[in-house]
């Protein structure tokens, strides 16, 4: 991941932009005030582009600035270049991928800053390549408990969980459920914002999975293995990770309910109702018909909080970045190395720019 040292290369990737939201460039030229003839200049590269001008395309295009400046890591960069009539789910990932480098860049700076630790990112050590090594995934994610210290309590907000496993997770507007990437020494992820807390807690373990299996980034599997297998392997991992089969059989009692056995198991764990029994089915405890019937009985909210003792625990909602990666913004933001403005961009909507240490308090 380097600078993008040409106007061609910055034109290219105005372009590319331009495409992924579906505008002509007479439509982006009238959203940014410029001649259609202007945008197709600085997107031939014949003509280069000031910082205001730059700025104004950042914003009309969603993407920040920085996306046009520097290429995108290695891992990114076999996408195909993408046509005027390209899909609906080319164009979404395309911006998924954009911002994902974006956050990659962020990470980056307070890293080679000093502020973020250089972790190391984990990788789990007793995988097997060649077919059938996914059945490694529910070992995985065990070992990764052992890692944390937990074998099968439940565990904190997943963006300490992945932090610590040297994965940076931000949780943002991205069209999808989640996406995640390798650049060298440095892994980030990006989990949408959307859908319940369960939802977004299975997608964090879900993308953990990918970074400790490394099933994302090679073909150590094999030949054999489909995509498909890889992900359903993988959504064994972020079930195991976030409930594990121990959790249930040692909590279980035969002389109780068994819907609200597994609502108390949901609701204390902060997973969905159906990765619960999922998981409740697999450690024997329910049967195929009983986890039909159970499917069409979802608890409700209020349902979930009276087991909690009306105690709310979501996560992944308020919170957009890891606490060390927000400190590290913020002492890289006293200690003069970044901006007000871009602390308040590398926050990504955790506090606004007036919730930061005004210019006179940074400087003292």
């Amino acid at each position: 991941m380097g600078s993008v040292t040409s106007w061609q290369d910055i034109g290219a990737r105005l372009g590319e932009a331009r495409r992924a939201i579906g505008l002509t460039q007479e439509q982006l030229a009238e959203k940014v005030g410029l001649d259609p003839l202007a945008v197709s200049h600085i997107e031939s590269g014949a003509s280069r582009v000031g910082a205001v001008e730059l700025t104004r395309l950042a914003d009309s295009l969603e993407l920040p600035v920085d996306y046009f400046l520097v290429s995108p890591p290695s891992v990114l960069s076999h996408r195909m270049p993408m046509e005027e009539n390209e899909s609906d789910a080319t164009r979404s990932a395309f911006r998924t991928q954009a911002l994902l480098g974006s956050w990659l860049r962020d990470v980056r700076q307070l890293v080679d800053l000093g502020f973020l630790p250089r972790r190391k990112p984990w990788t789990y050590p007793e995988k097997r390549e060649g077919a059938g090594a996914y059945l490694d995934y529910l070992d995985a994610a065990r070992w990764v408990r052992g890692e944390l210290g937990n074998p099968d309590d439940p565990l904190g907000p997943m963006v300490d969980v992945c932090a610590e496993a040297g994965q940076w997770p931000l949780v943002a507007q991205i069209p999808g459920d989640g996406a995640s990437l390798i650049d060298g020494d440095i892994a980030v992820s990006i989990i949408s914002v959307r859908g319940e807390p369960g939802r977004r807690r299975a997608t964090a373990a879900h993308e953990l999975g990918h970074l400790v299996m490394g099933d994302a980034y090679s073909n150590d599997l094999g030949v054999h293995v489909s995509v498909e297998e890889r992900e359903r392997a993988i959504e064994r991992f972020a079930a195991e990770l976030l409930l594990p089969v121990t959790a249930i059989q040692r909590n279980w009692s035969s002389g109780k309910e068994p819907r609200d056995q597994l609502m108390t198991l949901a609701a204390r764990y902060r997973v969905s109702w159906t990765l619960a029994l999922a998981q409740a089915e697999r450690a024997r405890v329910i049967d195929m018909p009983s986890r039909n019937a159970l499917m069409a009985r979802t608890p409700t909210r209020a349902e979930f909080l009276q087991a909690l003792g009306w105690t709310p625990e979501p996560d992944l909602q308020s919170i957009r970045v890891a606490p060390a990666y927000a400190t590290a913004v913020l002492d890289a933001l006293k200690g003069g190395k970044v901006t007000r403005a871009r602390a308040a961009e590398m926050l990504h909507g955790q506090v606004g720019q007036d919730d930061l240490p005004s210019q006179n308090e940074v400087d003292h």
